[in-house]
């Protein structure tokens, strides 16, 4: 077996995990296969002393196909 691995950046207003759902949901609209995510970096949109933006880096992995 092989295995590609793509890096997104998902996004949510309400959470990291929210972030890391869609960044999932988003890449399996066009990537089959998907075994692994890994989240990497965190990182917060702030305003006015307060978080309005999540964001997680994911590195996606999924099999070649043959």
């Amino acid at each position: 077996m092989v295995q590609k691995v793509i890096e997104i950046v998902g996004i949510s207003d309400e959470s990291f995990a929210k972030a890391g759902d869609n960044a999932i949901q988003v890449a399996s609209e066009t990537v089959r296969d998907i075994r692994w995510a890994r989240i990497s970096e965190m990182e917060c949109k702030v305003e006015k002393s307060k978080i309005i933006e999540y964001r997680v880096l994911a590195r996606i992995y999924f099999d070649v196909e043959r």
